[in-house]
């Protein structure tokens, strides 16, 4: 199990991995862990928290994800 306290790029591949894996939503293939550095970490993990504790999502909640997502990506 990953210490997800820890920021790293391996933390933000995990986490970027589970949300994709649980969300199962064709278009995060176009978001890879690559996209996203430490400052934005916190925010990930919210994402990943919030995704990890639900079964599933409406598809609205789904493009909201994705738009978050997207949002945290590095300019």
């Amino acid at each position: 199990m990953n210490n997800l306290s820890e920021k790293s790029i391996a933390n933000v591949e995990f986490m970027i991995e589970g949300i994709k894996e649980k969300l199962k939503v064709l278009n995060l293939g176009a978001i890879k862990p690559s996209h996203f550095d430490e400052e934005m970490y916190e925010e990930l993990k919210d994402i990943y928290d919030l995704v990890m504790k639900k079964d599933s999502f409406s598809p609205n909640e789904m493009q909201a994800l994705v738009e978050e997502l997207g949002n945290l990506r590095k300019k």
